[in-house]
């Protein structure tokens, strides 16, 4: 969006942009209401990627209303926690859209993004993890990372991760995804000097109280430089993660 401000302010002093047209992109910063939803049309510029949409719990019309105004201002959408139906009905009119089933990810960009020098490293413990490591990735790429993937080397196996110290050694920041007891982020950040951010999952038994105990364990570590989001929240470990690439 910055990119498009400039030339058009260009095109008008050169004379090829009119007023009008000046005022009518303008007249939307820095949000556009429309009523049930006030979009913030000025977070491209602000935090350098547009507005992201929490899919749950709107219904398929508002969710489609917001992304076709999100689309048209910025060309770039994200939803998290999509379903299918806002997904076809987005398709209609945006045929390149994409729907991610696993990580429940509705997705659109008009341009392709420039690349980030670095690569972002998902790890999960277990295989029942993917469904967050995927929310991650479909960020990440959306975002203008490269993403490497490292699947099932929890601590119950540890061998499996201290096999893996060379695809450890050239990711630029690390995600680590885990349920249970959630101990595999403090060995990863034991082995590394980058920055890891964990991210607790919900997958355990009963008193694992559905990502309460690996979340404290994350919050507890006793290896710096790790940062902790939300449970199950791949999309603010991706996010943060993009920061730091860049």
């Amino acid at each position: 969006m910055t990119d498009k401000i400039t030339r058009m302010l260009e095109g008008f002093k050169a004379s090829r942009v009119s007023h009008e047209k000046i005022r009518r992109t303008l007249k939307d910063l820095p949000y556009k209401d429309i009523g049930f939803a006030k979009i913030d049309n000025h977070r491209n510029l602000r935090r350098g990627f547009p507005e992201v949409v929490f899919g749950r719990g709107k219904t398929t019309e508002q969710v489609v209303k917001i992304a076709q105004k999100i689309i048209s201002h910025d060309g770039i959408l994200l939803i998290t926690h999509a379903d299918r139906k806002a997904f076809l009905k987005l398709k209609r009119s945006y045929p390149a859209v994409k729907f991610d089933k696993k990580a429940k990810i509705i997705s659109y960009r008009k341009d392709k993004p420039v690349l980030k020098k670095g690569t972002v490293l998902i790890v999960t413990a277990g295989t029942a993890d993917l469904p967050v490591a995927a929310e991650a990735k479909a960020t990440l790429e959306i975002m203008g990372n490269k993403v490497e993937l490292l699947y099932d080397v929890g601590v119950a196996g540890l061998h499996r991760i201290l096999d893996k110290s060379e695809v450890l050694d050239r990711a630029s920041v690390i995600i680590v995804i885990a349920g249970m007891e959630g101990a595999l982020a403090s060995v990863v950040s034991g082995l590394v000097s980058k920055a890891v951010i964990a991210v607790p999952t919900s997958v355990g038994y009963g008193a694992s109280f559905g990502g309460i105990a690996p979340l404290l364990t994350m919050i507890n570590s006793c290896s710096p430089g790790i940062a902790v989001v939300n449970i199950d929240n791949g999309f603010g470990a991706a996010y943060f993660a993009s920061l730091i690439n860049s």
